[in-house]
């Protein structure tokens, strides 16, 4: 992690989190580029926080200067790190782990993103059950009823989060 700005004109040696809000405002510009979501919802909230904390992880804002002109091998990391097959939970719980006893005490670069995934693991959010889609699905019930029926589970906010994060990373 790289180190921190304090503030030196108030001399209360406030931290700011700039390395976190770098991440933060990429993947939002990311996800807005690519126009799959509004903004307004918890499924953008889910998108940005789980690819903000992909790239605070894999240290991204070091070379990373602006949305549109990402080096393509930090682009082609991104895609590998949230594809869905992929350990992308495992690999976070890993990292934060590692990053808390390499860290200083009270690094709020790091208590930003322990918030992030916090709250991408234990919130759950109501969406298509995608599992449940298929072609059975699609057809007509035999009663003449439609088939468009969406199921829908409560799923956590990461699971919706990642693919949507991969998807701004390929867009981009």
């Amino acid at each position: 992690m790289r180190p921190e700005d304090t503030d030196e004109a108030g001399g209360n040696g406030l931290r700011v989190p700039m390395t976190w809000l770098t991440t933060e405002y990429l993947a939002d510009e990311l996800l807005r580029t690519g126009d799959l979501m509004e903004p307004t919802t918890l499924e953008f909230r889910a998108g940005r926080d789980a690819l903000a904390l992909t790239m605070f992880l894999c240290e991204f804002p070091r070379d990373a200067p602006a949305p549109r002109a990402l080096p393509e091998p930090r682009v082609d990391e991104l895609r590998v790190l949230t594809a869905y097959e992929g350990t992308w939970r495992s690999w976070i719980r890993e990292r934060l782990a590692t990053s808390e006893r390499c860290a200083e005490p009270g690094d709020p670069d790091l208590a930003l993103a322990r918030s992030a995934w916090r709250w991408l693991e234990e919130t759950e959010l109501l969406a298509a059950d995608l599992d449940a889609i298929g072609p059975a699905s699609w057809e007509a019930a035999p009663d003449g009823a439609g088939g468009d029926q969406e199921v829908r589970v409560w799923t956590p906010a990461w699971q919706l989060g990642l693919p949507l994060g991969h998807l701004a990373v390929h867009l981009c």
